[in-house]
């Protein structure tokens, strides 16, 4: 599920010397917007609007029952499947639903529980770690910033977008190996990094479909734009989709999206 990281490097605009023309280079590239997105506002639009009447109530497949469970969660999930964490948190949750109980579990304790999942040992270091900073500096809560989250051991900035999203309902886009692969196979969001990505798909999704954009990508992703052959025939923008290697033929719209009246093939158009 993780991501490399990678840290865009640093401008140098306040350096004063007459002559910086490689590190006026490298500033500019830090602050170079993300390559521009392959659809109009009004396709971006109808691939959300669609989404949405496939799948008007995502979830989330890691499970959860607060936030702090949702936040080990997803810290767990580094390098694994969600059901594998499932399949080692339904225990661990039932007796260790706070920082405080998972503190109290103990690092040797936790590992037993998630033993299961790769990197065991470095995660369970980890989940202690964060309960401990998460009672010394938070009372024991979730804090509900970025920039307070990503200070936590074994969180990143995915990892704080997840925990945003989906347990205080912040409009943040979390890139996994899902979003990354089909921003750029469908030219929606192109970029090189995670965060340039990320910088995109905020940038072109309507507000009114970021709540659960992050999930809808995810789960298009995961069965159906996947990997390896993506199911194309199956796919509810396959007629609006700008990617040329799809594997079937379909037609374009009828209709040209962001005009009057119906797509062809959606449910607004066989209602």
């Amino acid at each position: 599920m993780a991501l490399p990281k990678s840290k865009p490097r640093s401008s140098s605009e306040n350096d004063p010397g007459p002559k910086p023309r490689g590190r006026a280079k490298a500033g500019a590239r830090a602050k170079a917007k993300p390559a521009r997105s392959l659809y109009t506002p009004a396709e971006v639009h109808e691939i959300f609007r669609r989404f949405a009447i496939q799948r008007p109530e995502p979830m989330g497949e890691l499970e959860h029952v607060n936030a702090f469970t949702l936040l080990v969660a997803v810290v767990l999930s580094a390098q694994a499947t969600d059901a594998g964490v499932n399949k080692a948190t339904r225990p661990l949750f039932k007796v260790a639903d706070t920082p405080e109980k998972m503190l109290a579990l103990g690092e040797e304790k936790l590992g037993n529980y998630i033993r299961t999942i790769g990197l065991w040992r470095n995660k369970a270091k980890n989940v202690i770690a964060l309960c401990e900073a998460l009672i010394r500096d938070h009372g024991g809560k979730v804090p509900d910033s970025r920039e307070e989250l990503v200070k936590l051991p074994g969180v990143g900035r995915k990892t704080a977008n997840v925990v945003l999203n989906m347990a205080f309902g912040q409009h943040t886009m979390a890139v996994d190996t899902h979003i990354f692969r089909i921003a750029n196979r469908i030219g929606l969001a192109p970029g090189k990094t995670p965060e340039e990505v990320e910088r995109g798909l905020v940038r072109v999704i309507p507000d009114e479909y970021m709540r659960h954009a992050h999930h809808w990508l995810i789960l298009h992703g995961r069965y159906v734009c996947k990997a390896r052959k993506p199911d194309c025939p199956a796919c509810v923008i396959a007629d609006i989709c700008k990617w040329p290697d799809k594997t079937a033929d379909v037609p374009a719209p009828l209709v040209r999206i962001g005009s009057q009246g119906p797509v062809p093939g959606t449910i607004e158009e066989t209602a």
